[in-house]
């Protein structure tokens, strides 16, 4: 009489072997923990949400109630760098959707190319932001760190911003303000480069993971996750260019 399957926890042994090797033990299938993981990485986006959503309030509240300061503070920022990095982060968005698509499909190759082009463009957003945060330090509009009035209590003082804004000295109590709407950009865009700097650490992680053939095996989850992730960030950075550099720029 042949010897029976071996059962171990209700299972035979050969549909233990038969089991993916990313199957987590208190999952009962590749789809269940899929759904698990994705309800997870969406509620985790939910609180990102109400996280931002607190400051793009407070700033809309203070915006409101010292409109000539944000005016004019506005003024400081240079909408080309601003245009330049949407751009590079709408390409980002591509290549990652396209790295998904390349582990759905299994293309080893085509994921790693992907994930390295999104990489790089990641960097190259942190490299134009910190152009912008250089700028602010040498004329002095850190909140807190010698912040100077003089750009708005007296703009020809700043010939390049004068020629765009036209429009009398903001007074002393009014100029005052700025370092309101100065505080709320380095915080909104501070927050938003963490998230970038965490993703593209996550990215390197994925491309060593990657080359080593990972997530071309049938088991893409955490390439979609992270994909959601990194659309999210991107679209923050879209909402923090229409509000911190698009409006309030004229009277």
């Amino acid at each position: 009489m042949p010897d029976s399957p071996v059962i171990v926890h209700g299972a035979s042994e050969a549909d233990h072997h038969e089991h993916p090797a990313y199957l987590r033990h208190h999952f009962e299938s590749v789809e269940q923990q899929a759904d698990a993981a994705g309800f997870a990485m969406w509620l985790f986006l939910v609180t990102e949400v109400m996280f931002f959503g607190g400051m793009f309030t407070a700033y809309l509240i203070y915006r409101n109630w010292y409109y000539p300061a944000f005016v004019a503070a506005s003024h400081q920022l240079d909408v080309r760098w601003g245009t330049l990095n949407t751009l590079v982060l709408i390409i980002s968005s591509f290549t990652m959707a396209m790295g998904v698509w390349c582990a759905e499909t299994r293309r080893k190759k085509g994921l790693v190319l992907c994930l390295m082009l999104t990489m790089i463009l990641g960097l190259g957003f942190l490299g134009i932001k910190s152009i912008e945060y250089s700028e602010k330090i040498e004329k002095h509009h850190v909140p807190g760190f010698h912040y100077s009035l003089q750009s708005f209590t007296d703009p020809q003082s700043d010939s390049a911003v004068y020629a765009e804004y036209h429009d009398k000295p903001l007074p002393l109590d009014m100029a005052r303000h700025t370092e309101i709407y100065f505080s709320l950009y380095f915080a909104l865009t501070g927050m938003h480069a963490l998230h970038m700097i965490i993703g593209i650490a996550i990215l390197g992680f994925m491309i060593f993971r990657a080359q080593a053939g990972a997530y071309t095996s049938g088991h893409v989850t955490f390439v979609e996750n992270f994909g959601l992730y990194w659309h999210f960030v991107d679209v923050i950075w879209i909402y923090l260019f229409a509000l911190l550099y698009l409006i309030s720029r004229h009277q």
